[in-house]
Formats: structure tokens, C-alpha cells, sequence
């Protein structure tokens, strides 16, 4: 009986998660089209930053998914845009939580060492400062790249054939690629960065993330502390 209503829990839990995040989604996706990023050859959905979220929860899959086809369906894309859309979104989510296998548990490790990190810097030289923090940063950027790969390659795949077949768009497909692309690589990449980095620097977040509970009595003050810093 425990076991059967841990099991709703979990999935009540997961249902909700994916809910917000769909949700989410479409907010931010209407707030791009409102300052006119949403659409057009160089698209930069603040909404793709969520595309790294599918490496840590596995709800994010659907979520993004369902969201990127509520999204088009209420800002009136045209019907193959409506079935090719969500389906890159769905590959790249895909992907990139195929790759959080590999990647996550070392983001996980290096944002709960950071602060001891920060803490031996400070008796180093400025010169030792300074390269630490480089470092640190290049390694960070490398697995945000390397997770933000698959929407990456996914959307610069399908959106150039959708622009051109549903919108009738004249430019190559090179070029289309290429600046699909770019602004795949700004949402995903630079603002999916941005966003792992600032859920990695909270307690409660990062928790969430790395799947624990988030009521830990014995861990919660030592965890607060470590993230004071």
C-alpha cells in the first residue's frame, strides 16, 4: 500500500513538473514574440534556454515538447510548423538528456566544491586567482556546450526546411542554417548556461536536479553553507 501511493506521489510529482515547465515554455516563448525573436530567419526563443533542463529531469522531455506545440498552435504558425517543430524540440530533448548521463553528476560535483574552490583561491597568488577561475569557467562552458548540442543541431536541421516549405522563406539552406543556428546557440547555449548555472547555485535547486529529497535535516545546514559563499 506505501509502495502503491509512493508511486502516485512520484508520478503526480513528475505530471506537475512537466506541467510548469510547458507552461514556462509558452510564457517565455510569448514574451520572445512580443519583442519580435520568436519568428523570422534568426529566431531566439528565450524558451530554449529550458532545452538543458532534460539532463537532470526527465519530465522536461514532455514538457518541452508540449510546450513548443502550445507555443506554435497560440502564436498562429503555419501547420507544418505545428508538426515539425515540437519534433526537433523533442530530438534535442532527447539528446541532451542522453548526454546528462555522462555530464551532470560532474556539473553536480563542481558547483558543491565551488565554494571551498573559491575559499583556497583566495590565499593563492592574483595570477593563480585568475587562471583557477578561467579554468573552471572553460570547463564549465564545454559541458553546457556540450549539452546544449542536441536542440542545437536539431533546430538548424528542421526549421530551415520548415521556413522554407511552410513560409516560403527564398534563402539558401546554408545560409538558414547558419542563422538558425546562431540563435540557437545564444537561447540554448548562452541563456541555457546562464539558467544551469544560477539553479546549481541554490540549495533547494540543485537538489531538485540532483534528484534528492529536499528535506535532508542532517545535510540542509551544511548544504546552506556551502552555498553562502
Amino acid at each position: 500500500m506505501k509502495q502503491k501511493i509512493t508511486v502516485k506521489r512520484n508520478s503526480l510529482l513528475f505530471l506537475t513538473r512537466a506541467a510548469a515547465i510547458a507552461a514556462l515554455y509558452v510564457v517565455l516563448s510569448e514574451i520572445a514574440n512580443l519583442l519580435g525573436l520568436c519568428s523570422g530567419v534568426i529566431q531566439c526563443r528565450l524558451s530554449e534556454a529550458l532545452t538543458i533542463l532534460p539532463a537532470f529531469l526527465t519530465e522536461a522531455i514532455p514538457g518541452l515538447f508540449i510546450g513548443c506545440l502550445l507555443t506554435n498552435i497560440l502564436t498562429g504558425c503555419a501547420p507544418l510548423d505545428i508538426a515539425l517543430g515540437p519534433v526537433a524540440t523533442l530530438i534535442g530533448a532527447v539528446g541532451t538528456f542522453l548526454i546528462g548521463f555522462a555530464v551532470r553528476s560532474i556539473l553536480l560535483r563542481s558547483s558543491e566544491k565551488k565554494a571551498s574552490l573559491s575559499a583556497a583561491d583566495a590565499s593563492a597568488s592574483t595570477f593563480r586567482r585568475v587562471l583557477n577561475g578561467i579554468l573552471r569557467f572553460l570547463r564549465y562552458a564545454l559541458l553546457v556546450a556540450a549539452l546544449a548540442l542536441p536542440p542545437i543541431v536539431a533546430n538548424a536541421g528542421i526549421v530551415p526546411y520548415v521556413l522554407r516549405h511552410a513560409y516560403g522563406v527564398e534563402d539558401g539552406y546554408g545560409y538558414l542554417i547558419l542563422t538558425v543556428g546562431a540563435g540557437e546557440v545564444i537561447a540554448c547555449g548562452i541563456l541555457g548556461g546562464i539558467l544551469l548555472d544560477a539553479l546549481l547555485r541554490n540549495a533547494f535547486t540543485r537538489n531538485m536536479l540532483a534528484g534528492e529529497p529536499k528535506n535532508k535535516a542532517k545535510n540542509q545546514p551544511e548544504e546552506e553553507a556551502l552555498i553562502a559563499d
